[in-house]
């Protein structure tokens, strides 16, 4: 049965020319799913090839996933997916006679909206490492000013060199998706809290002097995106913020006070560097919900008397 996975991620590779980390992720799900029949006890005949694979195994595949394993409706909706197309390939390639998953459907997706957090509680959050004077509190508090001025990826941001930052111009160049490159304007504030960490912090970090990173971690290597989620951990804790709140958090609120400010939605997708206006524009959706809220705050009455009317 491993032949056939193996197979199959050939032609993914040649014929569609998928990268190697799609192909990891469908080894991944599929070596999943083969382990699941495997392991089945309730099955009354052992699985010793793909034609033994009927409907109800992929049912309760699908159930193990999301009772079990507690996985989201994306990856769920993305395993499924990748047992659908395998089959598809074993039946094109009169592997087997009939697709066990034809008539089965793919999970729903849940569209989940960018959490955004207010602008005094990224006010907060971006003070609280200027009160520890270190290298380590500059350099958080950099990072921070950083993330929310330029609604950069956290990747993006770990991968940032020392040249990629030019406090002249006020601007700062980063690979996104894809590779592509972009150059986002930087405000004064976050400029200065750059340059202080590079003047003051970043020398007593670094250990290797051909070291290009911007951001080092207290061994003197790049700081990881693991490591930056830690550091924006504990300040949400130090504060007692109680909205989750993740490194993406300041690049969603980035975006979402843009649009409450006005700016306008194409600006948005090539600051955000997103590929489909589509995608930026779900900010659209955090932004009115955020105005509604205002609104029915301020004029509960025009909020009782809207109800009334359509219960008319």
């Amino acid at each position: 049965m491993d032949e056939e996975i193996g197979g199959f991620l050939k032609s993914l590779e040649i014929e569609k020319g998928y990268s190697v980390n799609t192909l990891i992720a469908y080894r991944n799900d599929l070596q999943q799913f083969l382990r699941f029949l495997k392991d089945q006890s309730s099955r009354k005949s052992a699985v010793a090839s793909w034609s033994d694979v009927n409907k109800q195994d992929l049912i309760a595949f699908i159930l193990y996933l999301k009772s079990e394993r507690e996985y989201s409706s994306a990856t769920v909706a993305r395993k499924v997916a990748a047992v659908k197309s395998f089959f598809h390939y074993l039946v094109t390639e009169h592997r087997l006679p009939d697709d066990p998953s034809a008539t089965l459907d793919s999970p729903k997706v849940r569209k989940y909206l960018p959490k955004a957090i207010s602008k005094e509680e990224v006010d907060r959050l971006l003070a609280a490492p200027a009160a520890i004077d270190s290298a380590r509190g500059r350099r958080d508090r950099a990072i921070m000013e950083l993330l929310y001025a330029t609604g950069m990826r956290v990747s993006e941001v770990v991968n940032l060199d020392v040249g990629d930052v030019d406090p002249a111009s006020g601007t700062v160049r980063c690979l996104g998706k894809g590779n592509k490159e972009r150059v986002i304007p930087i405000h004064d504030r976050a400029i200065l809290a750059v340059e202080n960490y590079l003047e003051r912090s970043r020398l007593q970090l670094l250990k290797k002097p051909d070291q290009k990173a911007l951001f080092l971690n207290h061994r003197g290597n790049r700081l990881t995106r693991q490591g930056l989620w830690l550091i924006i951990r504990r300040y949400v804790e130090q504060l007692g913020i109680k909205a989750p709140v993740t490194p993406h958090t300041l690049r969603h609120s980035f975006a979402t006070h843009l649009l409450n400010g006005g700016a306008d939605l194409r600006n948005v997708q090539e600051l955000l560097g997103h590929a489909n206006i589509s995608t930026t524009q779900v900010y659209t959706q955090v932004s009115s919900d955020h105005l509604r809220s205002v609104y029915d705050a301020a004029h509960p009455r025009a909020r009782h008397a809207a109800e009334d009317e359509d219960e008319d």
